[in-house]
């Protein structure tokens, strides 16, 4: 186990290396092959050895080598993150490699979409839409026999979140709405306590913001609900089911 968790790290780390440049370009319509990695601002190539994950960002202290522009420390964060993430998915689903497959692919869904919300307020298609049909390819392929519940889970977690969209325009955008579809293929039925714990933190950074600047201030400030939908998947993927079951034993 503790080589797999190790290759996980490594793995993910790497991932989450090709992620950043996800965040970055596909907002802007840019290509993600060409050019290659550069600084923003002098454009020079960055070298293979600098562009290690995290190692590369420590190692030039956060400046281009060429021209010394600062680089942010967001670069380093996502890889980690990612790096970390994938360990946790592999060592809870340990037993269960169509699990581990499946959450892997999740997270390197929900990192970009958590970063690209945040920066531009929306949840590219470019993302959601793959991510949908590789779910539901995998799901046939590792584990059959949920199948049938991913589906559902899907329909009904995009049905909910379309309904709210269209009874209140502007509450909330249909690049969440799409997102909590594809949610539920992934999760199945642990996708109710999944979107519940998304509604919940979406709902507490509100709170959040009206104390910062005011109940008028804080109605008209847009808060992407994305990242709240992207912690409470990744919450719901790895504990949703045991709290089902617990639910469903206490009732």
């Amino acid at each position: 186990m503790a080589a797999a968790l190790i290759f996980a790290a490594l793995f993910g780390l790497a991932i989450g290396s090709f992620l950043n440049v996800v965040i970055w370009r596909l907002p802007r319509g840019e290509s993600l092959s060409h050019p290659g990695s550069h600084c923003p601002k002098c454009e020079t190539p960055i070298k293979p050895y600098d562009n290690v994950p995290v190692v590369g960002w420590l190692m030039l202290r956060g400046k281009c080598r060429s021209c010394g522009a600062p680089i942010s420390a967001r670069y380093p964060l996502v890889e980690a993150a990612t790096g970390a993430l994938y360990v946790l998915v592999v060592a809870v689903c340990w037993d269960d490699l169509s699990r581990i497959v499946l959450g892997i692919m999740l997270v390197t869904l929900l990192v970009p979409v958590t970063m690209i919300d945040l920066d531009v307020r929306r949840i590219p298609d470019k993302l959601t839409f793959p991510f949908a049909v590789a779910g539901v390819l995998a799901v046939a392929a590792l584990d059959t026999s949920r199948l049938p519940e991913a589906l559902i889970a899907g329909v009904a977690a995009f049905a909910f979140f379309y309904i709210a969209a269209v009874a209140k325009p502007g509450g909330m955008g249909f690049g969440d709405v799409k997102l909590a579809g594809v949610l539920g293929i992934y999760l199945g039925r642990a996708v109710a306590p999944g979107i519940f714990i998304g509604l919940v933190s979406g709902i507490v950074i509100g709170v959040v913001v009206i104390g910062r600047v005011g109940v008028a201030e804080g109605r008209r400030t847009k808060v992407p609900f994305g990242p709240s939908l992207a912690l409470g998947g990744l919450i719901g993927f790895l504990v949703g089911d045991s709290i089902v079951d617990s639910y469903l034993d206490s009732f």
